[in-house]
Parts: C-alpha cells; structure tokens; sequence
C-alpha cells in the first residue's frame, strides 16, 4: 500500500523555504509524498523539485478546506503559530509541530522547541519525527533544482544586460529587523565600488518594488530587474560569489551552491549562517564586520583578477 502524502505548511519567507529543502527531502525519500502549501511565490521558486505547491489561501476555514481536498492525512508545521496550527487540525490532519504559542492540544506530535541550533536542523528534527527517523543528521547541502526554464530566464537577463561569465551578485536589502535593528551591512556601497575598481562586474536582482533601492544601494551595478524568485535563484547559481545581508538572496546561493558570504551584524550566524560548503559568515549578533573582513573572505573564496 502507498503511503498517503503529508501536507507541509512552508515557512512564510524565502530562506526558511530554502532551510527546510532537506527536511522536504527527507519525506520524500521516506516514501512519504510532500504537498507544500504556502505562500504564492512558493510555487516559483521550487519548480524545479518534483513536489506540488499550492498557494495556500487566505482564512483558516479556506486554508482547512485546502488540506482537506489534498488527501493527506498527516501534516508537518514548518510554522510556528496558532492559526496554521487550527487550520490543519480543523481540517482532521494529524500535525507535527513544534508546541507553544497554545498549540500543544492541537499537535499530534508537538515537540519542544530545541535549543538554539541551525533552522536547517530545527526543520529537518520536525520532518524526522514524522516519519520515525530520529536522531537523521541533515545534509552538508540544501541542494535546490532549478528549472530549465529559469535557466534560460537567468540566461537571457543577463546577456541582454551584456553581462559576460565574470561577476559577483550583491544582495545589500533584507527585510526586517532584529531587536529593532536593521539587518543591513551599511557598506554594501563601499563594496560595490572596491569590486568595480578591481575590475569585477557587479550584478543585482531587486524584488517587486526594490529597483530604487537597489540603485543607490550599489551604483554602478547591472541591475536585472522583474525577475522571479527562481530565475533570481538560476542568476547566483552562474556567478562566482554573492554576498548578502541575512536575507533570503543569501540562502538561495548557498541553496544553488555557489560560494557564498554572509554578512551579520544582528541575526545569529549560529542559527542562519548560510548552509553550505562553500558559504560562511562573516560577523556575529554583536556587531557587523569590518570591510577588511568582508575582502579577506572575498579574497579566500572567490579571488579577483590580478
């Protein structure tokens, strides 16, 4: 008999959907079909997985009936709030998730929230104990497929920007902040000049509204906009670095697998750091780096011309 498939709420932002790529792995290759609901733009950047993706609709009453028509059984909570929580057990799944915020009662598995580790580890102990594999250790890499058709997307942007095979993507925008302090290094600038100056084509891909702020963020850039998540994703996985605030952008490098720098100053390099071989972070909670730091690790994993 096949297993019944298990409804994943996804994460609400980018790079958690990136952290949790192999836990989403880990389903799979336990037999256990993955149907991701989640936000709209879910749908673009994992279209290159064999996976369905549904946008999940706005309401817990539409968001049950959504569950409901999947067929599944089973549900993991990617999500750690009450109502994604409600809808999935209104909807008679039975969910794997993590307890507070009231949701024990409503959790066929609730586990305790761990001590503080990687998101990369958190997702995949959840997926685990779903599927009765406790104790699996994630993999070294998040290992994003990406879809032809973003390929050719990323390709066409970027000859049409007379980009050539040589560049460095720079993410120097992330949303929110930490403590009510900005996650953004405020040297992306400087950076974008000290590379062009050594001879290396800059290129930056902004999100819907962010073209201006992309502009005066890194003068003298390519910037490509009006790109979607995925081809965004097929972009860094042609250059040969990005550098990134604690953002999404930086996650979606370490998820294609290029070298990659992260740039703290008020997240948790512990918990966020980019998940990947040839990432590393560069500064901690308690303050961001120096722009000698940032160029020595340029300088290691990606060395310019001359």
């Amino acid at each position: 008999m096949t297993p019944c498939p298990v409804a994943v709420r996804l994460p609400n932002w980018v790079g958690d959907v990136c952290m949790a790529l192999p836990a989403l792995r880990l389903l799979a290759d336990s037999g256990r079909e993955p149907l991701l609901f989640g936000r709209g733009w879910a749908r673009d950047l994992l279209a290159g997985t064999p996976w369905k993706v549904e946008a999940l609709p706005r309401g817990w009453r539409a968001a049950a009936a959504a569950y409901r028509a999947s067929g599944a059984r089973d549900c993991l909570l990617l999500t750690n709030s009450f109502s994604s929580a409600w809808a999935a057990r209104w909807a008679g799944l039975a969910c794997c998730g993590h307890a507070g915020d009231w949701r024990r009662l409503l959790l066929a598995q609730a586990l305790p929230r761990p001590r503080p580790q990687h998101e990369v580890a958190t997702f995949h102990a959840l997926a685990a104990a779903l599927v009765g594999a406790n104790g699996a250790v994630p993999p070294a890499t998040l290992a994003l497929p990406l879809a032809p058709a973003h390929r050719d997307q990323a390709a066409a942007a970027l000859a049409q920007a007379g980009v050539g095979e040589r560049f460095t993507v720079l993410a120097p925008l992330a949303t929110g902040t930490i403590a009510g302090k900005p996650k953004v290094w405020p040297s992306f600038r400087l950076l974008c000049r000290m590379l062009r100056s050594a001879g290396e084509t800059v290129v930056a891909c902004p999100g819907p509204g962010e073209d201006a702020a992309i502009t005066a963020a890194l003068p003298g850039a390519v910037v490509l906009p009006g790109l979607g998540l995925g081809a965004y994703a097929a972009v860094c996985a042609r250059a040969r670095l990005v550098v990134a605030n604690d953002s999404g952008p930086m996650h979606l490098a370490a998820a294609v697998g290029v070298p990659v720098i992260g740039v703290f100053g008020v997240g948790d390099p512990g918990r966020t750091r980019p998940w990947s071989p040839t990432g590393v972070a560069v500064g901690s909670a308690l303050g961001w780096p120096t722009m000698q730091d940032v160029w020595q690790e340029i300088a290691r994993l990606a060395p310019l011309r001359g």
